[in-house]
This record gives structure tokens, sequence and C-alpha cells, in this order.
């Protein structure tokens, strides 16, 4: 992944094959501040990365004077742009209808010129006059090829070549041939080449134009997400509901959310309750439960109730926006394997011409048949067109991110792609991401003469304003007012718990629920990272973390240790709170978080794949082995700190493995950075999705096995349409300059090559998730 901290899109208008490619990124490289360009012949844009924020200028006349075009892309998330760059933006849109006219004018035109040869192959020999055949042949060549002769000769300006270069030499090469032959007055009818270059025309213009609609269609993901943001949305002011085009929408904004309407923003709901569908987002089918202090993101659905929404994140921000930037991302990168492609087609053309001009000299010499001879150059010509080299790799990057964006499986970059279908080993973190996520507080022990109500209010004190899950089963069970029995609760009995803080403890209660009790938050909190936490409680400096803490600040816990030890080993995860300043031992909470229901298949699918299941938390070892054997990983490390958690992905790393990490916290970003893949669930931290490879848009860890099918079965695709574009070139070169192909033939199969190795792509759109059924 790069590390420049600004990255631009361009348009690039003009490019036909792999050796485009190429030369737009060598121009872009140019260019004074550039980093790094990256190129993609399937959706038609450059990436171009560099320390500063680069003038477009300057991008888009190192551009043209490459011999194309340059503008900048549409945004979906802003005002639609004008004048060239709009232009630029739109022109692939517009040109369509178009090229599909060009395709049946030239398709009309070459049809008489064909008939005599499809009906000698029957045993008819009929001809067309030699001037009507020109007459016919002239248009395709000059008119409806005009295309290849502005490209290629674009493409000689600047001192390369390409597949117009191929076509404009190889069908010109045909027609001046017949024109020569025809005006020559030989006796007889000669036999005119005049069908040759009007069908390769032809059928160039269909595999572009078949190409074309094809390429849309891998474009299908993007274009999907991009209509779920409505245009306008209804606005709460003044006790007044006014509709208000989304783009004016400002962070704050209360927005009117009525039964099956699109939510137009993120935000938080703060008056309603409704089920919203997600699907489009998260791939999650059905539709899920939201009240008010619950989130709600832009673009989805929502159910049966009115919802009053408060604007958290508008436009750019959004995490509708995020997303379509990430999917764009990752289909304009590339692998590690597309360079191989890029240095192979940087010289292709240039050497298909050697190899041409040798055919035409070897023929000519050895038979003295200058008309042979010409014909088979541009056999040549004709089939070594590098289209097929240069989509096989983004055609089935397209399809295969776009799908897995559709089913809530986010793929950040290339490398990730190529690197997540070689894992052999995926190691979990617990909290959050293999279990729920929303621990309870299940005990509660006191040390000494306190009661379990003090110890409540005082553990609720140090955590008022945290956001860390223990913290929150803190508060919902003093906000609750109820104080776990200081043995283990049924897990029925602390869901209750759960409940009741949640009814209670929202931002607005429903009528007739006694509003939660106050809090009054200790003062000069300071969180100590994988130990705990400190703060001031009526005047005494308060401690409430981990073991580790105990020790490091010389607190005996030998009073509990017993009782601490037993509910560790039940699977709960404790926690100990202490006076500070007199180095005195208050209590113990205990935590519980079930295992999420489809937690034990997801680890069970990765295990029938050959893969090898770790499991690394901060959490204690008996919690940690109870979560282990209720999932059925295989290996389980506890009581470990960010640091530790990364100590033991190098140590796998070193061991040869290939390591995937799946994390949702803060803490779990730097073992996600240091894995071959991080995988990140979009519900835990923005930290740790940006440390990651790969989100996952719903936290269920079955859609982990989802994330290396699909990059397992992209990789094929890539490797299939590079073998038989290379395939293709490797055996349609010699049989042309060997004489047995007609240029007719070389031009139907170049055409289909393109189309062949989209279609081939295009397969991967049918992929569904193994578990898709899972409700």
């Amino acid at each position: 992944m790069s590390t420049s901290p600004y990255s631009q899109a361009v348009k690039i208008g003009g490019m036909s094959c792999a050796s485009c490619v190429a030369r737009v990124e060598k121009a872009l490289q140019a260019v004074p501040g550039v980093g790094k360009a990256s190129v993609n012949l399937a959706t038609e844009t450059a990436r171009v990365e560099s320390a500063e924020p680069l003038p477009f200028d300057a991008l888009r006349a190192a551009v043209e004077k490459a011999g194309y075009e340059a503008g900048l892309p549409a945004d979906a998330f802003a005002a639609p742009a004008s004048g060239p760059a709009a232009g630029a933006a739109h022109g692939t849109a517009r040109a369509a209808p178009a090229e599909g006219l060009h395709v049946a004018l030239a398709a009309a035109l070459s049809l008489p010129l064909l008939l005599p040869m499809v009906l000698g192959w029957l045993g008819y020999h009929w001809m067309l006059d030699g001037t009507l055949q020109w007459a016919l042949a002239t248009p395709v060549q000059f008119l409806l090829g005009a295309r290849f002769y502005r490209a290629g000769w674009k493409a000689l300006r600047a001192g390369a070549g390409n597949m117009d270069l191929l076509v404009a030499i190889g069908t010109s090469a045909a027609y001046g041939l017949s024109v020569y032959l025809l005006l020559a007055g030989q006796q007889g009818m000669p036999h005119l080449y005049f069908e040759a270059s009007s069908v390769v025309i032809t059928l160039v213009l269909l595999g572009k134009w078949l190409e074309g609609r094809a390429k849309r269609q891998t474009a299908s993901a993007i274009r999907a997400l991009q209509t779920l943001r409505p245009e306008s949305a209804r606005v709460r002011r003044g006790g007044q509901d006014v509709d208000v085009p989304t783009g004016q929408l400002a962070v704050g904004d209360i927005v009117v959310v009525r039964p099956g309407e699109r939510i137009a923003v993120d935000g938080e709901i703060v008056e309603g309750a409704s089920h919203v569908d997600e699907s489009m987002l998260t791939g999650e089918s059905l539709p899920v439960a939201r009240h008010a202090g619950e989130r709600v993101t832009g673009g989805a659905i929502n159910g049966e109730g009115v919802l009053l929404v408060r604007t958290t994140a508008v436009g750019a921000e959004s995490t509708l926006a995020r997303i379509i930037r990430l999917v764009e991302d990752a289909q304009a990168a590339k692998p590690p394997v597309q360079h191989l492609v890029d240095r192979v087609s940087a010289v292709f053309v240039p050497v298909v011409i050697v190899l041409a001009a040798l055919t035409l000299a070897g023929w000519w010499f050895a038979t003295g048949d200058a008309e042979r001879a010409t014909i088979n150059a541009v056999t040549v010509l004709v089939i070594a067109c590098p289209c097929a080299l240069g989509l096989a790799t983004p055609a089935a990057i397209m399809a295969g991110t776009g799908v897995a964006a559709r089913h809530g499986i986010l793929i950040k970059d290339a490398e990730a792609l190529e690197l997540a279908q070689r894992i052999d080993s995926v190691v979990f973190d617990k909290t959050g991401t293999l279990t729920q996520g929303q621990p309870v507080l299940a005990s509660l022990v006191p040390a000494g003469q306190a009661s379990g109500a003090q110890l409540l209010a005082q553990a609720a004190a140090l955590q008022a304003g945290s956001e860390h899950a223990l913290a929150r089963a803190v508060l919902a069970a003093a906000r609750a007012g109820i104080v776990p029995a200081a043995g283990v609760q049924p897990a029925t009995d602390a869901a209750g718990i759960a409940r009741a803080g949640t009814a209670q403890g929202g931002p607005h209660t429903a009528a007739g629920v006694a509003a939660a009790p106050v809090i009054a938050p200790a003062a000069r909190v300071n969180a100590l990272p994988g130990r705990g936490l400190e703060g001031e409680v009526d005047g005494a400096l308060l401690l409430l973390g981990s073991s580790r803490l105990m020790r490091e600040r010389g607190v005996d816990t030998g009073a509990l240790e017993a009782t601490a030890s037993a509910l560790e080993h039940s699977g709960h995860t404790v926690s100990w709170l202490a006076d500070a300043s007199a180095c005195r031992l208050l209590g113990l909470l205990a935590f519980t978080d079930p295992p999420k229901p489809t937690a034990r298949a997801a680890v069970e699918r990765l295990q029938q794949r050959g893969l090898q299941t770790v499991m690394l938390t901060g959490d204690n070892q008996g919690s940690a082995d109870a979560v282990a054997a209720a999932t059925g990983i295989g290996r389980a490390y506890a009581n470990l700190l960010p640091a530790d958690k990364t100590a033991h992905i190098a140590a796998m790393k070193e061991q040869g493995a290939m390591v995937a990490m799946v994390g949702d916290g803060i803490n779990d970003a730097p073992a996600l950075a240091a894995a071959h893949v991080g995988i990140a669930m979009s519900s835990g931290t923005d930290v740790a999705m940006h440390a990651a490879g790969i989100t996952l848009m719903r936290g269920d860890p079955a859609l982990v096995a989802d994330a290396i099918d699909i990059s397992k079965r992209t990789m094929n695709k890539i490797r299939q349409n590079l073998f038989w574009a290379f395939i293709y070139n490797l055996a349609g070169i010699p049989l042309a300059a060997f004489g047995m192909l007609s240029p007719v033939l070389a031009g139907a199969a170049m055409a289909l090559s393109s189309f062949s190795v989209i279609s081939n792509a295009l397969l991967l759109r049918r992929w569904q998730p193994a578990g898709k059924d899972r409700t």
C-alpha cells in the first residue's frame, strides 16, 4: 500500500490496449511530484499518488502529450461537473449509441464484400465489380475507421505503438494493395482484398462495442451504490418539514424519514423505531431493528416506522461515499501479477511490427508473391492486437470486487485481493469479532465492607465517559439500578440487565419510563492502554482494570483470587477495582460476552478449507479458552497487549505462514497492519478499518471465509484470462506468419478475444456467499 497522502483520479480517453496503459502511466509518472501512477483500461481511469495535491492541468497536459484525452471523473457526491472535464467524464456513456450505429453501418457496407467469399465456400462463384467494391470499402476504411488513424497517429507522434496503429497499418496495407491491383488493369477480374480491410475494421468496431457493453456491466456495482443516495431529504426546521436537496444538508440537521423511504444521511435516531433494510450496504438480507439512540446509514431503506434522524455525516464523509471510494480504489488498483503484463505490453507493439515486416520479407523472398506476402503480414498485424492482455486483469478485479461489495465485503486494494487467496492461517480477535461485543455485567464481588451498590457506583463514575464495551455494560447496569449478585449469573439474567440498561440509558426515554439516574463522572480520568483506567471519585484515586494493572500498582488481589479464578475458568472477564491512594482492593467485576451465533460455523468453514485458526485477546486465559472451546478455535492466547498481538503475527510470518488478522478495535490496528491481510469488522473502529485491506460491512465472522473465497475465485479468473490472452497471441501470430489464417478470420478472433476475456470475468457476478441463507 502506498504511503503517499494524496490520491487524484483522472479520466482517460482514447486508450485501446495494454500498450496504451503503459504509455499513459509513463507520461503521468514523468510529471514532477507524482510518486506513482496506475492506469486501468477497464475503468478508463488513472490514479495518481503524490506527496501534495498536483494541478490537474499538469496531469492533463502530460496525458494529451502522450496522445490521449484527460478529464475529471464524475463525482456522485458533488454537483455535476461542466465543461471539457465533464465531457470527458461522461463521454463513454454518450459514445455507446454512436458506437452501435458505426458498427451497423460498417456491417451493412461490408456484408456485400463478404458475400462472394461465403458463396465461394458453398460452391457458387460470383464477384462484385471492382469499382463497386472500392466504393463500399472506402467509407468503412476512412470514415468509420478514422478513429484508428487518429489514435495511431497520436501514438506515432509520441514515439510508441498501440492496437489502433496495428489496425491502421494492417487494413491500410490490404486496402492499398487492392487499389493497386484494381488500377494496374490486369486482364480479367483481379483478386481484391477490400473485404479483408472492411471486415477487419467492422469486426474490431464490433469487438470494441461488445467490450464497452461488458465493461459497463463490470462497473454495475459502483452504479448500484451511486443510486442509493436520494436526491432530496425532508428536514425539520422551525417545526416545519421542508424538502431540501441532499447536497445542501448539514451536520446536525434533523431529517424526517417516512416508512418505505430511503435514508438520505448517516445519523443517529433521535425519535422513533423501525426496521431498516441495509442489504445494499452490508449484504444482510433481513431488515434490522433500529430505535432511538442507534445509528443508521445513508442509502438504507426505512421500514414501518417514522424516524427522526440527526445528521452526523454528509457528502464525501458519509459511509456510502466512503464505500464507493473503497470499491473504486480497489477496481483501479493493480495486483502484482499485472506488472508482468505491463512490462510485456510496453514492447509488444514494436515487436509485432517487426514480426510483420519479417513475415512480409520472408514470404516475398521465398515465393516472389508480393500479394500473398502482404496479406500474411496484414494478418500478423491484425491478430496480434493486445486488447485482451490489457483487459484480463482489470475486468476480473472489477467484477470480483463489485460482487463482493454487494454482499458486504469491501476489498480495499488489489494487493489484499491477491494475498487473501494464499492465506493459510486466520487469527481472530475475541471481543466483538467472535463474540457479540456487548458484554454484560454478570457478577459484582466487594472485597471489604462496601456494598455491591457502592462498588457499582464507583465503577460507573470512572467509566461515565468511556465507549469501551465493558464500560457500557457497567453503565447499563448502573442506569438500570440492578446490582448483580456475587455469584455467576445465568445468561438470561445478564441479558435482562442489558435490556433494562438500554431502555433507561438511551438519550430519549420512552413515555412512562423513569429517567435514568445521573452518574457523576470521575475527575482527571486517565486511560491506561491495555491495562484499564484511573480517576478520582469522591477525592480518592481509583483504579479499574486488569490483573497486570493491579500488579504494577502493588495492589494485593489475594482476597478475591480464588473467586476471580473460578469466574475466569467459567469464561468470564474480570476487572479489578482498587483504591490507589491506599493501595487497597475494593472488589471485582465479572463480565460475560457470548459468542456470535455464526462464529462456530465460520471457524469450521475455515478449517474445512485447510486453514489453521488462532485467537489473540487481551482478555484472561479462562475467557479465551471458553470462547475457543465454543467456537472450535485451534489455539488461544490471552492477556495480550496490542504489541503482543503484533509480535504473535510477526512470529507466525517468520515461520512461513500466510496470515490474515480479523479484528474490530483500536487495539487490533497494529496487528491488522502487520498481517499479510487485515480484515476489519465495520462494526468496530475507523482506525481498524483504515489499517485493514478488507472490511466486512456487517459483524459476521462467516464473511471471513467468503472474503477468502471471492479473492481466490477472482485471482483464478485473472489467471484464466491472462493464460488465454497470452496463448491467443502466442498461437495466433505463428499461424498468421505461416499463412494459415486470413485477415478476416484474424479480425474475428481478435475482436472476440477481448469480449471473451470480459465475459469470463463477468461470470464472477454469479458468485454467492456460501452462507447467504443465514438468518
